[in-house]
């Protein structure tokens, strides 16, 4: 976390000092404003995130030719963080326009296509469309693994994000192949304190979890926490996915008082960190009702999955798989009321 808030620090005293020294429409602002908004983006502030990448685009459009690379990156940066906001609809339009200056500007195995690729297959991926992510990430590995060497940190991300499709279309064995790969690049490139490992070990977790190995799951996920709470904010959203997973497998173990334990504590930092119709928030609530169903406190567990409901139905498709599971869970626990 120091990092963070020393880049911002250091990002705000040169934008202090570009803005006496440059007219307020220069290109050389825009990449402070592009910096900082970077920065608030990594420490999961979104709302700021947003404002300085706009302060970016803003000046890049009036000064850039309508096919600047650097437009195609304003783009994607915006794309991003929509994305994280959980406005998928929004991270996608702005992740086309991305694209769309990239295929005609760069040439067809330029690394930026592969970034273009990548992310608009994390948007499918979330939205729940799985084949169209599918298709995606398998464009941008192609270009990575032409144009990059074998244990570059991008490959990773392409492995991490091919295994978690395959992951949630329930392939387990090919989602465990894809996250080892990937996990085997991290280990050798990063320190080990290094969010991105954590982010290893989540998914291995994960996947361990949806194999029913609950000991092995705990284990990933114990070492991803470890490293998150030193890496990140307290009030980081990685932080509550970490704690939500966690209190998952002991869902999954029938220690209800110990799930819940932990989801509280996932809900208590997506509350703060994000808009109030995120769809990561309705997880957790979705996961506190399940966990009170398995305590047999039927009427806590139904006010609490028709909360998660509500969410996933206004911020994701109507045929998302998330919504039938809550629906179905809401009609089992109506069955034993």
């Amino acid at each position: 976390m120091g990092d963070y808030s020393k880049a911002l620090e250091f990002y705000e005293k040169s934008l202090k000092i570009t803005k006496k020294t440059l007219p307020s429409n220069h290109p050389e602002l825009a990449t402070s404003y592009n910096d900082i908004g970077l920065v608030y983006n990594n420490m999961g502030d979104y709302s700021k995130a947003l404002e300085f990448y706009e302060k970016s685009h803003k000046i890049r459009e009036k000064a850039l030719p309508s096919n600047h690379p650097n437009l195609a990156s304003s783009y994607n940066n915006i794309g991003g963080v929509y994305d994280n906001m959980g406005d998928y609809s929004k991270a996608l339009e702005f992740y086309e326009k991305s694209l769309k200056i990239r295929e005609k500007a760069l040439p067809s195995n330029h690394s930026d296509l592969a970034t273009s690729y990548n992310n608009i297959g994390l948007v499918y991926n979330n939205m729940g469309d799985y084949s169209k992510a599918l298709e995606f990430y398998e464009k941008s590995l192609k270009i990575r693994e032409k144009a990059l060497p074998s244990n570059h940190p991008d490959l990773a991300t392409s492995y991490n994000n091919i295994g978690l499709v395959y992951n949630n279309m329930g392939d387990y064995s090919k989602a465990l192949e894809f996250y080892e790969k990937a996990h085997q690049i991290k280990e050798k490139a990063l320190p080990q304190n290094h969010p991105s490992l954590a982010n290893s070990y989540n998914n291995i977790g994960l996947v361990y979890n949806n194999m029913g190995d609950y000991s092995k799951a705990l284990e990933f996920y114990e070492k991803d926490l470890e490293i998150a709470k030193k890496a990140l904010p307290p009030n980081h959203p990685d932080l509550a996915t970490s704690y939500n997973n966690i209190g998952g497998v002991y869902d999954n173990m029938g220690d209800y008082s110990k799930a819940l334990e932990f989801y509280e504590k996932s809900h208590k930092i997506r509350e703060k960190a994000l808009p109030s119709n995120h769809p990561d928030l309705a997880y957790p609530y979705n996961n506190i009702g399940m966990a009170y169903s398995g305590k047999g406190d039927y009427s806590k567990a139904l006010s609490f999955l028709e909360k998660a409901l509500i969410i996933f139905q206004k911020s994701l498709p109507p045929n998302h798989p998330n919504i039938i599971t809550v629906t179905n869970s809401i009609d089992n626990v109506k069955k034993k009321m």
